[in-house]
């Protein structure tokens, strides 16, 4: 194989680990909603996407992402209150585009 594609550098961390409640289970969406928040903190939006089955920006997370932005808020945690703003930004346009 060629040198040229091959990152020597490159980490290989594993793929983050999200505990959510069964699907069924009236929990989920919230639980959803903060696993997204949380992937987007680590840069790993995709690893949520994937253990939630929810899009970034997905309609029907949007009172769970308004509950966690108000939670982070009271926190003084601008960094997740801001991820949830971008949520909200996202789940518009998708409105919008419907």
């Amino acid at each position: 194989m060629s040198r040229a594609f091959v990152n020597e550098d490159a980490t290989h961390e594993p793929e983050p680990r999200y505990i959510l409640p069964p699907r069924e289970s009236p929990r989920f969406e919230a639980a959803a909603a903060r696993v997204l928040l949380e992937g987007a903190h680590i840069g790993n939006t995709r690893s949520a996407e994937t253990a939630t089955g929810h899009a970034w920006g997905d309609l029907a997370l949007v009172p769970h992402i308004e509950d966690l932005i108000r939670e982070a808020e009271g926190l003084g945690d601008e960094r997740m209150a801001r991820l949830g703003r971008r949520y909200l930004q996202t789940a518009a346009r998708n409105e919008q585009s419907r």
